[in-house]
């Protein structure tokens, strides 16, 4: 008999009875989310995780799935759900993107979303502060995080810095001339983003508008948008923004997104026609945020892989 034929699924038995206390530290964030939005009035939902017409970004691969695609995000069909008149939503499921391994990234993950109508990213920035102080009390007893050697404080106040600031800061380079290179997601990985939240979660504002295609522009800036991301310990958590409702607009950065892919010899996705047909009916002011909850869990758990706050890593 092979050798490690009898003792591979012992190992596999140790490894799961040794997950024990961070499954238990994740059901509690799950319960906790529940409650958090139960009592704002949030309505919890669930959307198809099997699309016919992935989001369109220009970094993101979809997996396919016969005639359709596993979805990136369900953030599509919950505007949707705006468009027709709900106002305050969230939504806790498993997301996918083909290709993406590593000590942070998995084919297959959980995320967490929410949207509020009549809403900016200012108010979506409020319910991130207040919500994850509540988990990290939930989860632990204390708003201190302990993560890749840090000391994270989620109870003091959080640092703010724009795209523009950090790329001078950090890199040493501008924004729009890296921009103009090409270099924008090479040195917001390797020379920004280890430089945020080593000790208070920081929030990186103010995006270039090349880079999201589906944010409100910032009033007088037509070349920034009203987006941040939260990042503890050099971690990206979380990707917010005052959502996009112009048809017009979000059918020509639709374009510009497969032209770009089909230059690159990447996928090009069909055009989600039924999500442009409900922000041509009209979809309210509206805010949003993705928080990829396996890595929420990492930071609250202490845990420096994602693959160590999941039961079966091995199947993604």
């Amino acid at each position: 008999m092979p050798s490690g034929s009898v003792t591979q699924p012992d190992e596999a038995r140790q490894r799961l009875a040794g997950l024990r206390p961070v499954l238990e530290l994740r059901a509690r964030v799950l319960t906790a989310l529940g409650e958090f939005f139960r009592t704002r009035d949030f309505l919890q939902v669930e959307t198809p995780v099997r699309v016919p017409a992935p989001a369109l970004e220009d970094y993101i691969d979809a997996e396919p799935s016969g005639h359709a695609w596993l979805r990136t995000s369900p953030e599509l069909h919950m505007k949707r759900l705006l468009a027709a008149g709900y106002e305050r939503l969230w939504q806790v499921g498993p997301c996918f993107r083909l290709g993406e391994r590593g000590r942070r990234h998995r084919p297959e993950f959980t995320m967490l979303e929410w949207y509020r109508a009549h809403a900016d990213w200012r108010a979506i920035l409020q319910d991130t502060v207040e919500l994850l102080r509540a988990l990290a009390m939930t989860a632990t007893g204390s708003t201190v995080c302990h993560f890749r050697g840090r000391s994270v404080d989620l109870g003091a106040p959080w640092v703010e810095i724009t795209v523009d600031e950090a790329f001078r800061r950090y890199a040493g380079v501008d924004l729009d001339a890296t921009l103009a290179a090409g270099h924008f997601e090479e040195v917001l990985v390797t020379r920004v983003e280890p430089r945020l939240g080593l000790d208070v979660p920081t929030i990186l504002s103010e995006y270039p508008l090349a880079c999201s295609g589906l944010s409100r522009q910032i009033a007088g800036r037509p070349d920034r948008v009203e987006r941040w991301e939260l990042y503890i310990a050099g971690m990206e958590l979380g990707n917010a923004c005052s959502e996009l409702v112009d048809v017009a607009e979000q059918r020509r950065r639709f374009d510009a997104c497969a032209e770009l892919r089909r230059t690159a010899g990447r996928p090009v996705y069909p055009l989600d026609e039924p999500f442009m047909a409900a922000l041509a009916h009209g979809m309210p002011d509206a805010a949003g945020i993705a928080i990829g909850l396996d890595r929420l869990v990492m930071v609250l758990a202490g845990v420096d892989a994602i693959a160590d706050v999941i039961a079966f890593p091995e199947i993604a």
